[in-house]
């Protein structure tokens, strides 16, 4: 049964040359989403099968299609690989009564914007509308920030078998609900897998909320969280509304999260649990409906034992677990990272970078990238900001890595303990960012706390 139409006015528009076709096998369903877009003034088309769409696309150009999966002769799959190949420009949103991670998976591989279970909300089918009018008018115009669904894997580069597996992960974590956690080294790029899962799925309108769990203060990490209401601490002049809250009916991002305290980590299960929390100084409870994604650069099983985190929360957060391999495990990826590099920043500064020689490619690779893609990403942010070069050669890549075999060759020559290795690599890193404590500890993988407490046991100075 489709809903009668609200009067919501100006939730999208199209070009006055372009409107939508409706591809639908049940009659109801054509005539309810027709009725729906026309009561907002949309130029409207139905077909009750693939093959009258097929003529009717043929004739007339049409900005979004709605597409049922199951039809009698040609299914929705088959339309909707002719309409990919022949109306490129066209957005499809696909229509399922049966839906299941597979079919959602299969809807975006093939070139869906998204998908609208049936039966469905006037609320659902115009935010998905809205959704796909915004890709067509701003085709390939359109900023990283506001990427679609299409775009949502995109961000991410790679064609490893390692990263493949990583993309395949995503698609079917991201229809579901279901916590992820998503874990790997520092700068291997968890929080763009935890914004793909985002837009991929069907809270890709709501809002995407993350939080560095190591850089909020203990102390104000509960009110950041939850908000607070006006008196219920020294210094709560106000009520605060909490990121718990502006996250609501979108995900919430926890980057970081073995950074949290025991205390926090219990009131996180219960939200989870309970899926409702109260602001600071309050008894009112607040429902709550979040998708929770997490990442963590410590192995968490590791922190279970050493009692620094809750095995009941590990439990409820690793539902959905991803491993993004560092990218000293995905070296065949770092010729693409730097292509991408290289076109990010020649555009963004204004500079005439065209690529990079064999040579100097092959040192990259040679090099084991402690910091992973973000390290290799502010090399070459470095390299094309301050080398005036057309083709970046071995002598504009870093001393460091260049210079790696040197630095490194006290190692192999006598045997250390690990305290003093840790104090050597600690040293080494900040020789590399010139004494930035900031970019050191993301290296190393902790946080300038943990950085500031090394520091002075091993009486390391900043010159």
């Amino acid at each position: 049964m489709i809903p009668t139409p609200n009067t919501r006015a100006g939730t999208a528009t199209l070009p006055s040359e372009a409107g939508v076709l409706i591809v639908d096998d049940e009659a109801v369903v054509r005539s309810g989403i027709s009725k729906i877009l026309k009561g907002q003034g949309f130029d409207i088309c139905t077909a009750s099968n693939g093959e009258e769409a097929v003529e009717i696309l043929a004739a007339k150009p049409f900005a979004v299609v709605f597409l049922d999966v199951r039809m009698p002769g040609m299914d929705g799959f088959a339309l909707l690989r002719h309409i990919r190949a022949n109306c490129p420009r066209t957005m499809v949103i696909m229509i399922t009564g049966y839906p299941t991670i597979e079919s959602a998976v299969e809807c975006l591989k093939h070139g869906a914007v998204d998908y609208l279970v049936k039966p469905f909300r006037v609320d659902d089918l115009e935010t998905l509308l809205a959704k796909a009018i915004a890709l067509t008018r701003n085709g390939d115009k359109q900023s990283e920030e506001d990427s679609s669904a299409l775009k949502g894997i995109e961000s991410i580069i790679g064609s490893s078998r390692a990263m493949k597996e990583v993309f395949l992960k995503i698609r079917r974590a991201a229809p579901s609900d279901s916590t992820v956690l998503v874990s790997g080294e520092s700068g291997t790029g968890k929080e763009l897998v935890a914004r793909s899962i985002h837009n991929l799925s069907l809270r890709a309108e709501r809002e995407f909320v993350p939080v560095d769990c190591s850089a909020l203060v203990e102390s104000l990490l509960e009110s950041e969280l939850f908000g607070h209401v006006k008196g219920s601490f020294t210094g709560a002049f106000q009520t605060k509304h909490g990121l718990f809250e502006l996250a609501n009916n979108g995900t919430f991002f926890f980057d970081e999260i073995s950074n949290l305290s025991l205390n926090i980590q219990a009131k996180l299960l219960r939200v989870i649990q309970e899926r409702e929390f109260m602001k600071v100084g309050s008894q009112t409870r607040i429902k709550l409906n979040i998708r929770i994604i997490v990442s963590s650069n410590r192995d968490l099983s590791e922190s279970i034992l050493a009692g620094t985190f809750r095995e009941d929360l590990y439990y409820r957060l690793s539902v959905i677990p991803i491993r993004l391999p560092p990218l000293r495990e995905r070296a065949e990826d770092i010729p693409l990272l730097v292509d991408h590099f290289i076109e990010k920043y020649s555009r963004k500064c204004n500079r005439q970078v065209e690529g990079i020689s064999k040579q100097a490619l092959e040192m990259l690779g040679a090099y084991s990238w402690p910091g992973n893609v973000r390290e290799l990403e502010h090399a070459i942010e470095r390299i094309v900001i301050l080398e005036d070069t057309g083709i970046i050669q071995p002598e504009h890549l870093p001393a460091f890595i260049t210079q790696r075999q040197s630095e490194f060759s006290v190692f192999s020559e006598e045997m250390f303990s690990l305290e003093e290795l840790e104090k050597r690599y600690i040293q080494f890193i900040l020789r590399r960012t010139k004494g930035k404590r900031q970019e050191t500890a993301k290296i190393l993988g902790i946080n300038r706390k943990t950085l500031g407490l090394k520091l002075r046991k091993y009486n390391i100075r900043l010159t």
